[in-house]
């Protein structure tokens, strides 16, 4: 790079959780700077977030909206490249399409949107234009995941017959909107959407089974639980997937799973071997075999695939944690975006990373297991 990827913000001011954890990871490399950024609806919380790091006075902005628009007026060896949007899911839509309309790239948090149909009004913009766009489905960018996907892919399993997916976590085990903003928006129709569990975690999950396995959910059988008293949106579900080719899934989340942290874990089974990883144990994969022992594959090793390799950043036995993982996905956009601004087509290890695409069927997926939840036939076809 001849310099550095311009980025700005919006959302991730002062009591944010995700918002550090996008600067963090788009830092990481040395590759995006921040420049501009419209962090909070309160004015005040952008510009102490602003002040804390070192944005100039006139590139905190009241409103995303007047921040989209002034950057779009700046030279273009001034403002901002893309725009990182880290707000709750009701504030996603329309920053995300203000930024395309006036030519600016994106990296958008997951759920994509409010609704599926915004989601699909996104897509044909994303298209229209051209533009970059990733969705932040962090645990794509781990190396073994992608090492379980090459491996997959590859027939090593031989057909896929069975996945199991699970994401249970304990935090929201009690009534805790009152005193929590995390929980506050999530636990809310008005800001979350129609999925609670299923939309922040389940979607995750639903993710990483498509992601590895490369095949696309046909149908599926789903219930949704509220287990704490009062709270409109699931806390809870299980879900029983039917894949396009014949493989069977299961796919569970909850956030109700007291003592849990986030045990996201994923098994694969094929006609020739199975497959498991754990976001606990990042490091490792195991390879299970019918006639010879499981074979532990582990991170940094010399075998691995191209596309493990360029997202691996240190030694074997050094651990490759979230934040490395959610760094890959904004190392990877950079690398992607720094071609295209230069004319040059990315090489297809720095494409690799959720798209607008991975947001629409994230949408479908939510919007189909609600309807699975609330119908008297429970299967249902996914939503397109």
């Amino acid at each position: 790079m001849e310099r550095k990827i311009r980025m700005g913000m919006i959302g991730g001011g002062e009591g944010s959780f995700i918002g550090p954890v996008h600067r963090i990871a788009a830092f990481l490399d040395g590759q995006i700077e921040l420049v501009c950024g419209c962090f909070s609806s309160s004015f005040e919380n952008t510009k102490a977030t602003a002040r804390a790091l070192f944005i100039p006075e006139n590139r905190a902005y009241r409103t995303f909206t007047e921040m989209i628009e002034k950057e779009a007026l700046l030279p273009e060896g001034e403002r901002m490249d893309f725009v990182a949007i880290v707000t709750p899911n009701d504030l996603h839509f329309e920053p995300a399409m203000l930024a395309l309309e006036n030519g600016f790239h994106v990296v958008l948090d997951k759920p994509m949107t409010f609704t599926l149909d915004q989601a699909y009004r996104l897509k044909e913009q994303v298209e229209k234009t051209g533009l970059l766009f990733a969705l932040t489905h962090t645990y794509t960018g781990y190396p073994m995941i992608k090492e379980a996907r090459h491996r997959v892919r590859r027939g090593d399993l031989g057909k896929i017959r069975r996945i199991y997916v699970e994401y249970p976590q304990g935090w929201l085990s009690g009534d805790i909107a009152g005193e929590n903003k995390q929980a506050a928006w999530r636990v809310d129709p008005r800001r979350a959407g129609k999925g609670g569990c299923m939309g922040d975690i389940g979607v995750h999950a639903y993710n990483l089974a498509e992601y590895i396995s490369g095949l696309e959910v046909d149908e599926l059988c789903a219930e949704l639980n509220s287990f704490v008293p009062n709270r409109i949106l699931d806390d809870d579900g299980v879900v029983m997937i039917r894949y396009k080719g014949g493989a069977k899934g299961m796919l569970a989340a909850s956030q109700i799973a007291i003592g849990e942290e986030n045990d996201l874990t994923i098994r694969i089974y094929g006609e020739k071997g199975g497959l498991s990883w754990r976001q606990e144990e990042p490091n490792t994969i195991i390879l299970k075999w019918a006639d010879k022992p499981n074979e532990i594959i582990r991170t940094g090793s010399r075998y691995m695939s191209s596309f493990s390799q360029h997202n691996t950043r240190v030694p074997g036995g050094h651990p490759e944690g979230y934040i490395e993982a959610f760094a890959n996905i904004y190392r990877n956009f950079a690398l992607a975006l720094d071609c295209i601004l230069k004319g040059n087509e990315p090489k297809p290890e720095y494409l690799d990373f959720p798209t607008v695409k991975d947001g629409v069927r994230g949408m479908q997926f939510i919007e189909t297991v609600v309807a699975s939840s609330e119908s008297e036939d429970k299967w249902i076809k996914m939503i397109n």
